[in-house]
């Protein structure tokens, strides 16, 4: 499972906002495998190949403070906008609201200090069949919308029907799940059309729960609401907070529900904190960073380089009452690349596909623009045990002999590596490194210009949406030019590029795929062939491969983690070896500056990140002595 199931919580081009989620399927050993009198086993938590670290009845989680205090506001940024708080149709129409999925709740919900363990939430308890062919949820009687009706079956039952119908990442997600149907007063059953999937009992329990009753009454103004339109009514949840008041495009103001429903279950305790959560939107990190110096903002996630290491020299920072904190990433992995098009017939070719990576001199960029801080991307499955490297053996060669007559022949006989420039020496090898591929791939340069075999120039557009991205494009568009590439890079918003991204009308964009421990069903939404056309999916490359979705199939159902770990690295070895994108850059740590008003437990948990917001609190105490807010 991956970090994708964190869509809800994205802006702009799948910007993550919050920490991954990981989750899978499995019987913790204290509890029996059937119940008296035949009925199922109900499991308080499922883990995929592990061990339950929480038993039934746990109090609360080990890195959260029980006591917390509650109360406070935080102040956030985000970057970009949004026109729309309706989750069912996020990734299709508008630009939704990284708040709205806050305030729905799932049916379970991820421990951090595990890598990947689910325990109940709305629902209480899940039971399943050993060959995984359903799954039972059961509901929490307590489980309540903010308007005091329960959450019921019909709620979930809708939830699934709509979001599959709406979403092409659910409609991928769950594609499996062929029925939902209530199977008592507060149980609902799940079938699937295969067996032997592990993962699909508990991707379901990362199921967002919508309210059925809201969705078909009417607004305030007496119209019927449409699940499939994108909304600025302020929606029905059940979770910790709810929407409180906005200012469409520019912010958001959460509330917390003081008489929330869960506020006493194990897996929420201690968190959630936070009287009020705003969200400031803002249309580059320039900008942002300049508010966050005012104090307008209580802390700033950083992504660039250069402003981390020359923008925070002001006074705050140096009397400390602005902390600059680095948070190792250790739940998930990432591919972050240029991604060419594969709908566009020059792109069809693997050799000019990778004639364009080394055409890209990263080491130079990374001196220039990023002071050195970045490494380059050779994976993936990047920053996990999940990744590639050397050549296949074991297990993983196993695999990857099912597809041998599907792959490119070096998958077998060369070790992947990116070309290395960083000198003149070097990128002038690279360059001929290149010339050398197109040749043989029948393009050839005239009065400078690449062309094809039938006379025709090679252009290329590099579209971006913001300055940071342009940044990079301008960077790599000399080079493209160096081997006679007509390259053109285009700024458009974030509502024109969404669109473009939607319909995929673009020759060359900057993508990223984070990805999870256990990665699973959504790996067929990154690089399955029955994606590929599917508008608004993320198979923004355009694959279609049944060398690569054989190999998906081998990662859903693999049966143990070393089967799991073998597979993924046969899978990225081969999605390696097709050149589909261009690698560019990682940084094993999240970046974040705030202003020093707030606490957390200590330590904060392995795969957690930062732990913001969920898990800190407001510190009167350090407030006092920083000063009043601006």
């Amino acid at each position: 499972m991956a970090i994708t199931r964190r869509h809800l919580l994205q802006s702009g081009a799948y910007a993550a906002l919050a920490p991954a989620l990981g989750i899978a399927a499995g019987v913790p050993a204290a509890e029996p495998a059937q119940a008296q009198s035949g009925e199922p086993a109900w499991r308080h938590a499922l883990s995929l190949f592990g061990d339950i670290k929480y038993p039934a009845g746990f109090k609360h989680f080990d890195y959260v403070n029980p006591d917390a205090p509650k109360g406070g506001i935080a102040r956030m940024i985000s970057i970009g906008t949004f026109d729309n708080f309706n989750i069912a149709v996020a990734g299709v129409k508008g630009s939704l609201a990284p708040a709205a999925a806050l305030i729905y709740e799932t049916l379970m919900t991820k421990s951090q200090d595990e890598v990947v363990t689910e325990y109940g939430l709305v629902a209480e308890a899940a039971s399943h069949p050993d060959d995984f062919g359903s799954v039972i949820y059961r509901l929490r009687k307590e489980a309540r919308w903010h308007d005091g009706k329960p959450v019921t079956p019909d709620d979930v039952i809708f939830s699934i029907e709509v979001l599959k119908k709406f979403s092409p990442m659910y409609a991928s997600y769950y594609r499996h799940v062929v029925k939902a149907e209530k199977a008592g007063e507060r149980d609902i059953k799940f079938t699937f059309d295969t067996t032997g999937n592990r993962e699909l009992p508990t991707i379901v329990g990362e199921l967002p729960v919508l309210p059925k009753h809201y969705w078909e009454g009417t607004d305030s103004q007496g119209r019927k609401r449409d699940i499939s339109a994108t909304t600025l009514e302020k929606p029905l949840g059940s979770g910790p907070y709810r929407i409180k008041d906005f200012v469409a495009g520019r912010s958001i103001t959460l509330e917390r529900v003081k008489d929330y429903w869960g506020l006493n279950l194990p897996s929420r305790i201690g968190q959630n904190n936070f009287d009020e959560m705003r969200f400031e939107f803002f249309r580059d990190n320039v900008v942002a960073l300049e508010a966050f110096k005012a104090d307008q903002a209580d802390w700033i996630a950083e992504n660039s380089a250069k402003q981390w290491a020359t923008a925070y020299d002001f006074p705050a920072v140096t009397d400390k009452r602005v902390v600059k904190e680095e948070f190792p990433i250790s739940d998930s992995g990432r591919m972050q690349g240029f991604v060419l098009n594969l709908r566009r017939e020059q792109f069809k070719d693997a050799r000019l596909r990778r004639a364009f990576n080394y055409a890209f001199d990263f080491e130079e960029m990374n001196k220039q623009l990023f002071y050195g801080q970045y490494k380059r991307i050779n994976s993936y499955f990047e920053g996990t045990e999940l990744a590639s490297s050397g050549l296949p053996e074991g297990l993983e060669l196993e695999i990857l002999q099912s597809v041998r007559d599907k792959v490119p022949a070096d998958v077998f006989t060369r070790p992947y590596v990116n070309p290395v420039g960083g000198n003149p020496e070097s990128v002038r090898a690279n360059l001929r490194e290149s010339a050398r591929l197109l040749k043989e791939a029948g393009f050839e340069v005239r009065e400078r210009k690449l062309v094809d075999a039938s006379g025709k120039p090679v252009s290329v557009e590099i579209l971006v949406q913001d300055p940071s991205a342009e940044r990079i494009a301008l960077f790599y568009k000399p080079s493209l030019e160096r081997i006679g590439v007509t390259t053109s890079i285009r700024i458009v918003d974030d509502a024109q590029y969404q669109n473009r991204l939607r319909n995929f009308d673009f020759d060359v964009i900057t993508d990223l795929w984070g990805q999870s421990l256990s990665p699973g069903n959504e790996q067929r939404e990154f690089w399955g062939s029955q994606t590929a056309d599917q508008p608004g999916s993320r198979n923004t490359i355009g694959i279609k491969n049944p060398a690569i979705d054989a190999l998906i199939e081998k990662v859903i159902f693999a049966k143990d983690r070393p089967t799991l770990v073998a597979a993924t690295r046969a899978l990225d070895r081969v999605l390696l070896w097709n050149f589909y994108v261009v690698p560019q850059f990682t940084y094993g740590f999240s970046r974040y500056a705030r202003w020093d008003r707030f606490s957390h437990f200590e330590p904060l948990p392995k795969y957690g990140r930062s732990g913001l917001p969920s898990l800190w609190w407001f510190d009167a105490d350090k407030a006092g002595r920083i000063g009043k807010r601006s």
